[in-house]
């Protein structure tokens, strides 16, 4: 069995497409994933699968949550080493908590506007855009950010992001034993 994490986009934001953690982990094991586990209320989901989690099997999880919550949330799937390696590769290593966001990418950005990236940064903010991660120092506040609030146009690929509190959390919750 394989560990993966979901990554649920736009569920549980300002009172739309609500979904209950305890409903999503009630989903994921009626697919048949097992060692379900949840963290917070924005859509990270660990589990183990024997199934390779691709394409058909997000669509399968899409599927299954819009036949019982009435909307399809956009999933992100990712492997454990595909999380420890966006870790292992982190720019700003001395920086972290709420402040250090990563955007985990559909796929790897073909042609970024990088320039425009840097036009609209302020003075406090700092990323570095890797194959299938972007990462954004933001000390002001991702909310505030006109970068945080472009990055899927200008780097031209969709994508899910949280901030390295998560990050750091999925980790070790991949790093618990999964009971027998």
């Amino acid at each position: 069995m394989a560990k993966y994490i979901a990554l649920l986009r736009g569920i549980n934001v300002g009172g739309k497409a609500k979904l209950p953690m305890k409903e999503l982990v009630t989903i994921f094991k009626s697919l048949g994933y097992q060692h379900v586990q949840t963290y917070i209320q924005s859509g990270n989901v660990v589990f183990e699968s024997s199934s390779t989690i691709g394409t058909k099997e997000r669509e399968k999880i899409r599927q299954a949550i819009g036949s019982q919550k009435g909307f399809e949330p956009a999933i992100l799937a990712i492997t454990a080493k595909q999380l420890r390696d966006v870790i292992q590769r982190n720019p700003f290593p001395s920086e972290g908590g709420k402040d250090l966001h990563v955007f985990f990418l559909d796929s790897a950005a073909k042609s970024p506007d990088l320039a425009k990236m840097q036009a609209i940064q302020t003075a406090s903010e700092q990323f570095e855009l890797q194959e299938h991660a972007f990462y954004l120092f933001a000390p002001d506040g991702i909310g505030r950010s006109k970068l945080a609030a472009s990055v899927e146009r200008l780097l031209g690929v969709s994508g899910t992001a949280r901030n390295w509190n998560t990050v750091k959390k999925l980790e070790s919750m991949l790093d618990e034993e999964s009971p027998s």
